[in-house]
Formats: structure tokens, C-alpha cells, sequence
């Protein structure tokens, strides 16, 4: 019988799913692999059991911590995918203001009947076995993590800084242009894709693991930088290490 996965969303963009979509002829190959049971993108059966849950998505009311823990139960494995899943992502962003007051200030005379709590990470409600980072996820990141778990392995992260993929593309260095970058201290694996468009690094793939931040906080301060400010940097995607 064939590895059973599905794909779940809560509060997000669905942008990681839509990167597995996207994957093409890889995609095909995976469904020779494996059988998705459950992915609302595409179809709309539910089953029972499932080898491998990916969730995309932060949880924001009570129904979602409830369906949450359903999925949890009836499923082998659990993978976060993406960044709002693996920390609450930009969602988290919410968190700063209290709920009643965003529900007014967002949907007026429709807030009273609204459900919405603090947007959440899944590991505060669930266990989460693995978290594949980004926003969106990497496709092949993705296929690495997904081989790995059907041959019983240990996926593996990159253990290095963005800043390393950077230099071996030989991308000019943000600073260099005025821009605070967090290459430093995230977590490689997305191909310094955002340097290559023109952006500068913002996160969101969750820092490194033992980031050395001394000597990053030390290049900021350089460029003239408040500690607020400097905190402020890490906060777009990373406010989940927080809470």
C-alpha cells in the first residue's frame, strides 16, 4: 500500500501548497509514490488515516484548534509547512494589538459575530513532528524533506546562514546598499532567492540554528541602528520565538 499524505490549510495564503502544485513533472512522479487522500486544492474526500499530515497555516479560533487536534490524532507523522505553521509566520504580527480591536478596526459593525483569536504556531496546540520553513516553502526543499520520510529517515535542514548561498552566488551584499539583511542569522535552503530578486533577506525562514548574533548585532549597530530597531528586524516573521 502506498504512503498516505494529505494537505491541510488553516489562516494563510495557501502560497506553500501551491508551491507543491506547482512542482510539475516532480509532482507527478511523488503521486506514483505515494497516494494524497485529502489536499482541498484539488479534491474534496476525506479519509480516516493518514501516514503524513502537511499543514500550512497559523490557528486563530477554537473550531481550527479542534480540527487541528482531529488531524493530529489520525495521522502518523504531522509536518508544519511554511512559516506560518512552524511559527505563526506574518499572522503573528496580530498578536501586538489586542483581538477586539483589530476586529473593529478591520471589519467594523461585522467584528461582533467574529471568532478570531491570536493567531498561533501549530506546535502550541499540537506535536509537530517536522517544519519544513519559508514563505512560501521551497519545491525542492520539499521533495527532500518527503523522500526522506518515505525511506524512514531523519529530514535535514540546512544548518547554515542564508548569507553562505548568497556568497557562493556572488549576489552583492545588502548592507552595501543600505539595507538591513538577515542573511546572517536565517536559515539557508531557499537559494537566497529573495537577494537574486532585489530584496534583501527578511526571515522568513526562521533563524539558524546557534545563530552567532554578536557579531551580526555588531554590523548593525555599525550602520547607525537602535537596539529597538534591531529587534524590529526579526519580528515580520519571527515574533512566534516570543510567545
Amino acid at each position: 500500500m502506498k504512503t498516505r499524505i494529505g494537505f491541510f490549510d488553516f489562516t494563510g495564503c495557501e502560497g506553500c501548497q501551491l508551491t507543491v502544485m506547482n512542482l510539475d513533472n516532480d509532482l507527478l512522479k511523488i503521486l506514483q509514490l505515494v497516494e494524497v487522500v485529502e489536499f482541498r486544492e484539488l479534491m474534496s474526500e476525506e479519509v480516516t488515516k493518514l501516514d503524513i499530515a502537511f499543514i500550512e497555516g497559523s490557528i486563530t479560533r477554537q473550531q481550527d484548534r479542534d480540527r487541528l487536534q482531529t488531524i493530529r490524532e489520525r495521522s502518523r507523522i504531522l509536518v508544519a509547512l511554511g512559516a506560518c505553521a512552524e511559527n505563526g509566520g506574518v499572522n503573528l504580527l496580530a498578536s501586538e494589538k489586542a483581538v477586539a480591536e483589530l476586529r473593529r478596526t478591520i471589519y467594523a459593525s461585522d467584528a461582533a459575530h467574529l471568532l478570531t483569536d491570536k493567531p498561533l504556531p501549530l506546535h502550541k496546540v499540537v506535536t509537530v513532528d517536522y517544519s519544513i520553513p519559508g514563505c512560501p516553502i521551497d519545491g525542492s526543499e520539499f521533495l527532500a524533506v518527503l523522500q526522506a520520510l518515505l525511506l524512514e529517515r531523519e529530514p535535514d535542514l540546512p544548518q547554515f546562514a542564508v548569507c553562505v548561498e548568497c556568497k557562493l552566488a556572488e549576489f552583492p551584499c545588502s548592507f552595501d546598499f543600505g539595507e538591513i539583511c538577515l542573511g546572517p542569522v536565517t536559515r539557508a535552503g531557499c537559494h537566497a532567492i529573495c537577494i537574486e530578486g532585489g530584496d534583501r533577506c527578511r526571515g522568513c525562514r526562521g533563524l539558524v540554528d546557534n545563530p552567532r548574533t554578536t557579531p551580526y548585532h555588531r554590523i548593525l549597530e555599525e550602520h547607525g541602528l537602535t537596539v529597538q530597531e534591531i529587534l524590529d528586524q526579526y519580528r515580520t516573521f519571527n515574533i512566534g520565538d516570543e510567545i
